[in-house]
């Protein structure tokens, strides 16, 4: 599998977040990314698609720059894909943008990355029993309640960053066995008692 480093981030715009505000792109981007490079209907296959939607859909990506042509793995005239970051940054003042199309793409495009997160929570639930007990042992699925100010907040999530990117540089040598991609998902947000 050819894997783009995480550290590979696009920061949306306005224009860049229109493109990728859909939920079947925001899903075929995700598939990319974890899964490596793969042809329209290898993805539609897996996400339950037809390839004419599917094909459509990486085109508009790619219009975007969120992916590219992989010629590398095509053989014949089947057309291969890949992503071309390993992540986006979403910038809050998309959400208040004066343009009323760009606020639904900010919004359709937070919602559909709270559905994703909860796929994979879904999914690992379903599948944890097919993994080994060190790695049921090593699943994590914490719910911490602090009480913080906006400040100590933004602390919290800086130093969770700096904590998690640490581990990069720990990262596994290529073919050491019982390595696994781990999605690690953090949800720093207030909540009302009342």
């Amino acid at each position: 599998m050819d894997e783009l480093p995480d550290h590979q981030v696009r920061t949306l715009d306005a224009r860049s977040l229109r493109g990728l505000a859909h939920p079947l792109r925001m899903r075929l981007l995700n598939t990319l990314r974890h899964g490596g490079p793969a042809t329209a209907s290898q993805l539609a296959a897996k996400l339950g698609e037809s390839s004419g939607a599917t094909s459509y859909h990486l085109r508009q990506l790619a219009a975007h720059g969120f992916v590219e042509d992989a010629p590398e793995h095509g053989k014949g005239r089947e057309r291969w894909w890949r992503a071309t970051h390993g992540g986006v940054s979403f910038d809050e003042t998309l959400l208040k943008d004066a343009d009323s199309e760009v606020r639904g793409a900010a919004d359709l495009f937070l919602h559909e990355l709270a559905n994703q997160s909860t796929q994979e929570l879904s999914t690992w639930l379903a599948t944890r029993h097919d993994w080994s007990e060190d790695w049921i042992r090593a699943s994590d699925m914490s719910d911490w309640t602090l009480r913080l100010t906006p400040e100590l907040a933004l602390g919290l999530i800086e130093k969770m960053h700096e904590l998690l990117e640490s581990y990069r540089a720990l990262a596994p040598e290529d073919g050491t066995p019982d390595t696994e991609t781990v999605r690690i998902h953090t949800h720093v947000l207030p909540t009302r008692t009342d």
